[in-house]
């Protein structure tokens, strides 16, 4: 996980550990001085904020404290993060912000423990200062803290407490993600400023980041009862990050609802009757009074793993401002048609019949300083594109949209889909035109997608353009389907065949049936437009593939009848005649190669 970690600020940690033991000082942080800039990005503080060192030291291997040996403690500690596709060590020393003795940040119940302390100053020198930790992105923090992908799901939106079947299927996700060592967080959307932090007759405060702590099938009953009947209730433990104010309804430390549990079973869960922040909940209780979870999800890409394992492509890639409309690549989304394919493209394959994606975006992250103010977020957000199969270049006109994220000013932006075979392109934009940003593009999929941006716009022209010739001309060629095929009593294996001066496309097989629908496109850049193209149909057998039938097709630019059904034909030269079954075709040709 941290086989390859950057130093952050250029700080190594062992080389200034070894020089502070050598001059016999405890470190002090050059570039996260304890000073107001550290803790503010605009304002001040209030009075009397002072700068302590604890007396204290986490008990973790190389840096814990040994009383034995105290000549050994310089002061300074490190930590890793993930951070715009790569693990950074953050450096830090050790003086925490406190007011009248106590600390005014983060802190543990117990007096003497300061790791949390320790862990969320070298967060903050992440972000700039502390302010700019105040009110962040929870799905942000997870992704910073574990390197892996933030799913948010609505819980409103999806009217998961309503629909049973739904919330047994997230209940099922949720209960992956927990058991697979993910982070799992659920929220009360607080509309207003009034509403941050307000308690709710229920017990549950709005505004706050609630840590799932457990997810559990819970037996119901008690004795062999509980072990023969197995009745189970899908349960969820939550955390308030106060570490007190708990739920009081149904389930509740004290509810009579856990008389229905055999002590045994509480036991194994846990359950303790006391305000410690903790607490159960069924998840249909969940569903009801959250409105938001964010499952973390640390992507397994291990060869060696009994689960499931994903294969990740990671591109880094930029929206960048230029008067060139083919060079630039700042388009905003697509309800800025002019320009939208303007921005980054990138290419990927599915190649099983169908899989699940996953996509996440993240922009680089930006810190809040004295001196820059607020890092603001880009509203960012993607589409998803079925193009041809044999698509080489930039997209220029509108293909079919199967998928498309949220736009929003987070950090990163995820989702989960689930697509049959053939290639696509995901076209990353800001919400508005000429914004400008780094991120960071992953794709997981279950096998290899060979994803790639799409750099160029036409083919390019080379010395050999003038002896070897170069496209006059873009022909789409989009095959519908057939029907009246030559039939057997188990229907036609078939699969068609577009062809165009040495290149081709082959479609998947359509099975047992007369009447196919192919739905596949290729593209084709071709060098004499007076060469027709041609469409086989063919029937797949496990010796050798029967021929069905073929047709040609002129696919000029001054055609203006884009479908076509045409008559299958044989591939006599002289004198085609007619075989069984049409063909249905749509084409486009121009002669301008940005043109599709």
């Amino acid at each position: 996980m941290f086989s390859c970690v950057k130093p952050y600020e250029d700080q190594n940690y062992s080389a200034l550990k070894r020089a502070c033991l050598r001059r016999k000082v405890l470190f002090e942080d050059p570039t996260f001085p304890a000073t107001d800039d550290s803790l503010f990005y605009t304002g001040t503080p209030g009075p009397g904020v002072r700068w302590k060192r604890p007396k204290v030291i986490p008990d973790w291997k190389e840096q814990e404290w040994d009383p034995e040996k105290p000549n050994t403690y310089a002061g300074i500690f490190h930590f890793h993060f993930w951070r715009f596709g790569e693990w950074v060590d953050v450096v830090i020393d050790d003086r925490l912000p406190t007011v009248n003795n106590q600390l005014i940040y983060c802190h543990s119940s117990s007096r003497n423990e300061f790791w949390c302390a320790l862990v969320e100053k070298a967060y903050a020198k992440l972000a700039g200062c502390y302010q700019a930790l105040d009110g962040g992105n929870t799905a942000d923090a997870l992704v910073d803290f574990t390197g892996g992908v933030s799913e948010p799901i609505d819980l409103t939106e999806g009217d998961f407490a309503s629909d049973e079947a739904k919330r047994s299927q997230l209940f099922e996700r949720v209960l992956k993600v927990h058991s697979r060592g993910g982070l799992i967080s659920a929220s009360i959307k607080a509309v207003t400023a009034a509403d941050m932090e307000a308690r709710l007759a229920c017990g549950l405060v709005k505004g706050h980041a609630y840590a799932i702590t457990d997810v559990r099938k819970v037996r119901l009953g008690r004795g062999l009862l509980a072990f023969f009947k197995s009745e189970k209730l899908d349960m969820i433990r939550l955390r308030n990050p106060w570490g007190e104010r708990e739920w009081n309804g149904p389930w509740s430390d004290t509810s009579e609802e856990w008389q229905k549990v055999s002590k045994s079973e509480r036991e194994k869960l846990g359950v303790t009757v006391q305000d410690d922040g903790e607490f159960w909940m069924t998840f249909e209780d969940v569903c009801r009074y959250f409105t938001d979870i964010i499952k973390c999800r640390l992507i397994n890409t291990s060869y060696l793993s009994i689960h499931k394992t994903w294969e990740e492509a990671r591109l880094c890639g930029a929206w960048t401002r230029h008067e060139d409309p083919l060079r630039n690549r700042s388009g905003g989304c697509i309800n800025h048609k002019d320009t939208f394919f303007q921005n980054p493209q990138y290419i990927f394959d599915v190649k099983k019949p169908e899989d699940e994606v996953l996509i996440c975006i993240q922009q680089r992250p930006k810190q809040s300083t004295r001196r820059d103010g607020k890092g603001e977020n880009l509203a960012i957000g993607f589409d998803i594109y079925k193009v041809e199969e044999n698509r080489q270049y930039r997209v220029h006109s509108l293909p079919h949209r199967t998928a498309s994220s949220i736009y929003i000013n987070s950090r990163s932006v995820f989702l989960r889909t689930e697509q049959p075979e053939g290639r696509y392109v995901i076209i990353p934009t800001t919400f508005e035109p000429g914004h400008t940003g780094e991120f960071l593009l992953r794709i997981f999929t279950d096998v290899p997608s060979n994803c790639r941006e799409l750099r160029l716009d036409e083919p390019p022209r080379s010395c050999w353009s003038s002896l070897c010739g170069y496209p006059q001309q873009v022909t789409q060629v989009h095959v519908l389907g057939a029907a009246g095929l030559k039939d057997s009593p188990a229907g036609a294996n078939s699969y068609v065949i577009i062809k165009s001066e040495g290149d081709k496309v082959r479609s998947a097989v359509q099975k047992g049936t007369s009447t196919p629908e192919y739905d596949v496109k290729a593209i084709f850049y071709r060098k004499k437009p007076s060469q027709p193209i041609t469409v086989q149909i063919w029937n797949y057998r496990v010796l050798k593939d029967e021929f069905l039938g073929q047709v040609h097709l002129k696919a000029s630019s001054d055609d203006l009848q884009a479908l076509h059904t045409l008559h299958l034909r044989d591939r006599n030269s002289q004198q085609p005649s007619d075989l069984p079954g049409t063909v249905a075709v749509r084409i486009f040709s121009s002669a301008s190669l940005t043109a599709i």
